[in-house]
C-alpha cells in the first residue's frame, strides 16, 4: 500500500530545503539587525487561547482550526497563527517584568489551517513573524512595517505595495460597528449565511468576506476612518508621518480590516504587484493589538507584529524571476583506490570535517572515473586522490578541479595546506 502525505501538506526535498535555508537565514539576520530575539512556542495550545484572542466569529476559529481532544478530554488546537502563542508566553513568563522593554521577539515555524489547498496556500505552512510588546509608540508601528518590507527587499523583490489602515480604539470601533449594522441590516437577506451571523456578532468581519466581496453594499459600507476619535486619528497620522520620514511609500485602504479580532489601530498588508502572481496578491500582514495582553491575564500593555508565509514569499520570487542559488559546493571530495586507501580516507575526511571543511567521499566502491564525476556533480573545489601506494608513502594527490593543477602533499599536512588555500 502506498501512503502519501496528507492533502494540503508537502515534503521539502534536499533540492528545495537549501533554498529555504537561505531564506530563513536572511530573515533571522534581519531580525538580529532590528534587535528582535527568537521565541519558540509549542505547536499546539489550549483551544480557548485562539478562541479568546483570534475571535470566535473569525473564519480561522469557526472553519480552519485543527482541534482535537487529548486523553484527558482537554481541547487542544494546532496553532493557526503565531501572535496568540507569543502573547500567552509573554504573560505566562511575566516578560513584562524585564527591564528590556518593549520585548522584541521573532518566531519561525509551522502553522496549521484547514483551507482549500492551492498554490501558496497549504494546510501546513511555515510562518515567520515578529512581535514588539510593551510600547504604544507610533514609531514602532513604522519599524514593524519597515522590517516587513525589508524581508522581501533583502531577497530582491521589487514589485511590492504597502497598504495600511486604522481600526481605531475601542470607542472608535464601537461607533463604526453601529454604523455597519445600520448600513447592512436592510441587505441582510441578500448576504451569505456567514455574513448574516456576522452582522449580529461582529459586523466588521463582513468587510473581510470572500463570498460577498462584490455585493454593492460592500463598496458603500461606512469607512472606519470616518469614525476615528481624536486619539485614534492622531495616532494614525503619527504612524504615517514616521513612514513619510523613512521615505517608505504606502497606500491607505479604508476597507482593510485583517482577519483577526485582536487588531486595534494600525493594520497593514504587503502585496505583490508582480505580473502573474495570482488573484490573491497579499504576501503578509500585521497590526497593533492593544487589548490582547490584558485579555490573556497580563498588564495593560500593547503590542504590534506581522507574519509572512514563506510559501507565498517563494511564489513572489518566482513571479519576479528571482532565483536563489544556494552554495552547494564541497571544499573537497576524497577519491580512493584500494582497501588501505579507504581506511586512510575515513580518517582524513573526519579530520577535514573537524577543521571546518565541507567534505565527502565515495561509499559505493565506484571506479575512479565515476568518483571524479561525483566530485564535479558536487561542485567540489578540490579532489584528494588516495591509492594504496600513496598510503604506503604517506602522501595524497590534491587536485584543483577548476584549474587542473595537481600537487602531492603529505597526509599529515593536508589539513593545514588546505586551510591556507581555501
Amino acid at each position: 500500500m502506498n501512503i502519501n502525505v496528507p492533502r494540503g501538506t508537502e515534503d521539502l526535498l534536499p533540492a528545495n530545503t537549501k533554498q529555504w535555508q537561505v531564506i530563513e537565514e536572511t530573515l533571522k539576520e534581519l531580525a538580529d539587525r532590528y534587535h528582535y530575539n527568537e521565541i519558540r512556542t509549542p505547536m499546539f495550545e489550549r483551544t480557548e487561547l485562539f478562541q479568546r484572542s483570534v475571535g470566535d466569529t473569525t473564519d480561522i476559529v469557526q472553519k480552519e482550526m485543527y482541534t482535537f481532544k487529548d486523553r484527558s478530554e482537554r481541547s487542544l488546537t494546532l496553532r493557526p497563527e503565531g501572535t496568540a502563542s507569543v502573547a500567552r508566553a509573554y504573560v505566562q513568563h511575566k516578560m513584562h517584568g524585564s527591564a528590556d522593554q518593549p520585548s522584541k521577539l521573532y518566531y519561525l515555524g509551522p502553522m496549521f489551517r484547514y483551507e482549500r489547498p492551492q498554490q501558496g496556500r497549504t494546510r501546513q505552512f511555515t510562518q515567520f513573524g515578529i512581535e514588539a510588546i510593551g510600547s504604544a509608540d507610533a514609531a514602532i508601528d513604522a519599524e514593524v512595517m519597515a522590517f516587513a518590507m525589508e524581508c522581501y527587499q533583502a531577497l530582491g523583490l521589487k514589485s511590492l505595495k504597502l497598504v495600511l489602515n486604522s481600526l481605531g480604539d475601542q470607542e472608535s470601533r464601537e461607533a463604526h460597528r453601529q454604523a455597519l449594522v445600520e448600513h447592512f441590516k436592510p441587505h441582510k437577506n441578500e448576504l451569505c449565511s456567514d455574513c448574516q451571523m456576522r452582522l449580529e456578532q461582529n459586523p466588521l468581519r463582513l468587510l473581510d468576506c470572500k463570498v460577498d466581496r462584490d455585493h454593492p453594499s460592500m463598496n458603500q459600507a461606512p469607512s472606519i476612518l470616518e469614525y476615528l476619535n481624536d486619539y485614534s486619528n492622531n495616532y494614525f497620522n503619527e504612524v504615517k508621518k514616521h513612514l513619510d520620514y523613512m521615505e517608505i511609500p504606502y497606500v491607505v485602504d479604508e476597507t482593510l480590516v485583517r482577519g483577526l479580532d485582536y487588531y486595534t489601530h494600525t493594520a497593514f498588508e504587503i502585496m505583490s504587484e508582480a505580473e502573474g502572481f495570482g488573484a490573491i496578491t497579499t504576501l503578509s500582514g500585521g497590526g497593533r493589538y492593544n487589548g490582547l495582553i490584558q485579555d490573556l491575564g497580563g498588564p495593560e500593555y500593547s503590542g504590534i507584529g506581522f507574519a509572512l508565509s514563506i510559501e507565498r514569499l517563494l511564489m513572489a520570487l518566482e513571479a519576479e524571476g528571482i532565483v536563489i542559488d544556494p552554495d552547494y559546493a564541497l571544499d573537497c571530495y576524497v577519491i580512493t583506490m584500494g582497501e588501505e586507501a579507504k581506511y586512510t580516507a575515513s580518517k582524513l575526511v573526519y579530520e577535514l570535517r573537524k577543521a571546518g571543511f565541507r567534505v565527502d567521499q565515495d561509499y559505493l566502491d565506484k571506479k575512479m572515473k565515476a568518483q571524479f564525476k561525483a566530485a564535479d556533480r558536487y561542485h567540489a573545489k578540490y579532489a584528494i586522490i588516495i591509492g594504496d601506494e600513496e598510503v604506503a608513502s604517506g602522501v595524497a594527490n590534491v587536485k584543483n578541479l577548476a584549474e587542473g593543477e595537481q600537487k602531492t602533499i603529505a597526509l599529515d599536512e593536508i589539513v593545514s595546506e588546505l586551510d591556507i588555500t581555501l
